[in-house]
């Protein structure tokens, strides 16, 4: 039988059992031992089906805590509304010349944010954009004509979501290093997020599972009625 890994060695917790919000955080903290910030994560299986349009799951979430994360914003706007990108701290801000670039193989950012007379050069984009979950859409407020403050929501701790083909929700909810009441509050924001966003088409229980995980780390089920759902 393969040796476990020094670091699987070292883990605590009862990974098969069930655990409240507050012993899962307790357990992802004292479980995520890297030499670096590990980024704690969420996985919530919904019970819809995404290949039916009805049952779509999508959005964003201001996270009360923070991502702990530096998020690189490209806007893709021009004049004076690529002015007030840049003085809400975009890293990159052009108009036709920066969707060339991201044609050419460019993708040094984290979000892409347009405004609504843009959409035409950003339609390019889509099958660039769109694998990598990047592409601008006004469901998500990254099509907009306010950019200024997209940019400053972006870098404040905003964060998309969307359903996955299993019916899964990805995300990543803070850094290791928060205090417990930090990733707390943007679990119940994130799972709050969810509800409001819950599609016609879902039948029965809509949060079915819940886990919580490090970077690095194993993953601790949570009791989703610990969660307030």
């Amino acid at each position: 039988m393969a040796k476990q890994p020094k670091r699987m060695q070292k883990w605590t917790g009862d990974i098969a059992a069930t655990h409240g919000l507050e012993d899962a955080v307790k357990l992802v903290k004292a479980n995520a031992n890297a030499k670096f910030d590990e980024t704690v994560e969420i996985a919530v299986n919904l019970g819809v089906d995404p290949r039916h349009a009805d049952q779509q799951v999508r959005g964003v979430v201001a996270l009360p805590s923070g991502t702990g994360r530096d998020v690189r914003v490209a806007v893709i706007a021009k004049d004076a509304k690529a002015e007030e990108a840049k003085a809400a701290g975009a890293e990159v801000v052009g108009a036709e010349d920066l969707v060339e670039r991201i044609q050419g193989g460019f993708m040094d950012f984290d979000r892409v944010i347009a405004t609504p007379d843009m959409m035409a050069l950003v339609g390019r984009l889509g099958k660039v954009l769109g694998p990598r979950g990047l592409m601008p859409n006004p469901r998500v407020g990254t099509v907009t004509p306010n950019v200024g403050q997209a940019v400053k929501d972006a870098k404040g701790g905003s964060i998309e979501f969307r359903v996955e083909k299993a019916g899964i929700v990805h995300a990543g909810i803070g850094k290791a290093s928060f205090t417990e009441e930090q990733l707390q509050a943007n679990v119940k924001a994130l799972v709050d997020a969810l509800n409001k966003a819950k599609p016609s088409g879902a039948k029965g229980t809509y949060v079915k599972k819940v886990s919580l995980s490090s970077t690095m780390g194993p993953g601790f089920k949570i009791d989703v009625a610990s969660l307030g759902v």
